[in-house]
């Protein structure tokens, strides 16, 4: 009986149990009606459009909880902008710092602008100054000044032996006669400036057609000028005659090289002889660019300027 008794304890607790969770689960009667009322509504709204019967309920819906969506919104929004202004910040500062780069390299272009123009003419000068010489021409930049302890006018220029440059050449610019080759490395040479004193050019009165030699006086201002004398005594040069050499294609200088102007012409009684002053066309003081002359077709490492303009 005991264990009847117990068994049946048992049935009875377990069916109280299930009693229980059913009155807690609601009625499947009760869901279906739910989803059913969900499915009416939705095909309602969709159906409806604009004039939807479920639009008056959603916008007192929204006029109700608007209001607190946004005050909400307002709350939250400087914490949830912290990341977007690092972020931000960090833009900003890589821009300044771009910015700040181009402002610097377009100062940088606009300093540079009148020395890269003029460096520009004077190569332009090249092209004309070949044409008229009928000589080739290799360019080069004067890159050093002699020291003045040796006493001499030179310069060293970026072109040696591998440019097609010897020893002996004439060097010109666009203006007129720079002076003339001494020593040559494979990427150097020392060049003898015209105003050396110990430099001396033959040259010839443009008018006259008079031979002379034309010596250095020193100095690197224009208006100390150079020294002229001719051959011929009693032959007197003319003031703002021009001169250019009378060398040969063999010798250190070319024919034909504009070398001055003449400004003052001075006699000597006592020695009978004439002496004319020539104040060069280069202006020695601010040398850049220049042009070695070589024979046409010269192997060079660089472009060479031919005798009709072109580049090779």
């Amino acid at each position: 009986m005991g264990a009847f008794g117990g068994h049946e304890g048992r049935e009875r607790r377990w069916t109280g149990l299930d009693r229980l969770e059913s009155r807690n689960r609601p009625p499947r009667s009760l869901l279906l009606a739910l989803v059913l009322a969900s499915i009416t509504l939705i095909t309602l709204d969709v159906s409806g459009g604009g004039s939807s019967p479920i639009e008056p309920a959603r916008r007192a819906v929204g006029e109700a909880f608007g209001p607190a969506e946004a005050g909400v919104a307002a709350a939250v929004r400087p914490f949830t902008a912290v990341p977007t202004w690092f972020r931000s910040k960090g833009d900003l500062a890589d821009q300044v710092r771009d910015l700040e780069a181009s402002n610097a390299e377009l100062k940088g272009r606009i300093d540079l602008a009148g020395f890269d123009r003029n460096r520009l003419e004077q190569y332009d000068g090249l092209t004309t100054a070949a044409e008229d010489l009928g000589s080739a021409l290799v360019p080069a930049r004067v890159v050093a000044l002699g020291s003045r302890q040796s006493q001499s006018f030179t310069v060293t220029i970026d072109a040696g032996s591998a440019a097609g440059v010897g020893p002996d050449m004439t060097v010109v610019n666009n203006d007129g006669l720079v002076g003339r080759v001494l020593r040559v490395t494979r990427t150097t040479a020392t060049v003898l400036l015209v105003i050396d004193p110990d430099s001396t050019v033959g040259g010839r009165v443009g008018s006259s057609m008079e031979i002379g030699f034309v010596t250095g006086s020193g100095s690197l201002d224009q208006e100390a000028g150079l020294d002229l004398r001719l051959v011929d005594d009693a032959s007197v040069p003319a003031r703002d005659d021009t001169v250019v050499t009378w060398g040969s294609t063999t010798g250190p200088y070319a024919p034909g090289v504009p070398i001055g102007t003449i400004t003052e012409v001075y006699s000597s009684l006592r020695e009978a002889s004439q002496r004319a002053v020539v104040k060069p066309f280069v202006d020695f003081s601010a040398l850049d660019v220049v042009g070695v002359m070589v024979p046409s077709g010269s192997r060079s490492d660089r472009a060479v300027i031919e005798a009709d303009g072109s580049l090779r």
